[in-house]
């Protein structure tokens, strides 16, 4: 949708595929003959890798590589929020079982344990007591990676059957969808529904919040709503997918990037 859309709109373009790319790292600043160029490795270490090796050439990058590090990593992106007054879930970074277990005390059950690293839902777990945390921190510290040793407890929020994909473009915020479930997971990847959501004035200014906050340009920013009426910012995405958003609101979502990112490359 991305090529069709800076097609449409009177641009030239050269894709690159990743897998088939040898990049030198020679001290040569010869770079692409672009303007910039959009990040679209869904994998986050390629995403992470070839921003930093584009950059280094001069090329600009969109999303460049500081957002997409912040953004890809939960433990920096919910710190960021919340350092910059953005109301999140109450989380709390734990170095040790015993830590971890204490924290999630304090929380009080259900608890929600994320990777710090990760996307698509892909090994978050619920504790709805003790039991299940201490099974689930028995699997996480049998992990070889050392990512799984810090341990990312977060607050449970009573969700009301759906969350929020809302989109940052540059300071705007274009369209919005909920993502509908009976699961407690309500990401798309898992088989959430998406929906046309209309955004209320304070949950906009959220969303702009967030993106300022882990540095702008074209993000996608999951809010929560609680049972008491207020809604938190629970992930900022810096790669980020949309075809469902634009099967169901039918917004130019990708004409809306290339045109925006056109305007600020330009400035």
């Amino acid at each position: 949708m991305l090529i069709e859309a800076a097609r449409r709109g009177g641009h030239s373009i050269q894709l690159l595929f990743v897998p088939e790319r040898i990049d030198w790292l020679d001290g040569s600043r010869e770079g692409l003959d672009v303007d910039f160029a959009f990040q679209r490795c869904v994998s986050h270490h390629r995403a992470l890798a070839t921003s930093a090796v584009l950059e280094s050439k001069g090329t600009r990058v969109v999303n460049p590589y500081s957002v997409i590090r912040d953004c890809g990593d939960k433990l920096v992106t919910t710190a960021k929020l919340a350092s910059r007054g953005v109301k999140v879930p109450r989380t709390g970074i734990a170095y040790s079982r015993e830590a971890a277990i204490a924290a999630s005390r304090e929380l009080g059950y259900p608890v929600v344990v994320k990777p710090i690293i990760g996307s698509w839902g892909r090994m978050v777990a619920r504790a709805e007591n003790e039991d299940d945390l201490l099974d689930i921190l028995d699997f996480r510290e049998s992990m070889s990676s050392p990512y799984f040793k810090i341990h990312y407890i977060q607050q449970y929020i009573q969700k009301p059957g759906r969350d929020i994909r809302a989109f940052y473009v540059w300071g705007e915020v274009p369209v919005a969808i909920y993502r509908v479930s009976q699961r407690w997971k309500t990401n798309t990847a898992l088989g959430a529904k998406a929906v046309p959501a209309e955004l209320s004035p304070d949950q906009i200014e959220l969303v702009i919040k967030s993106g300022e906050a882990v540095g702008g340009g074209v993000l996608g920013v999951d809010l929560l709503e609680t049972k008491d009426g207020e809604t938190c910012v629970s992930e900022v995405n810096a790669v980020v997918e949309f075809r469902n958003t634009v099967q169901v609101t039918g917004y130019d979502l990708a004409g809306k990037i290339v045109e925006e990112t056109v305007r600020v490359m330009r400035r």
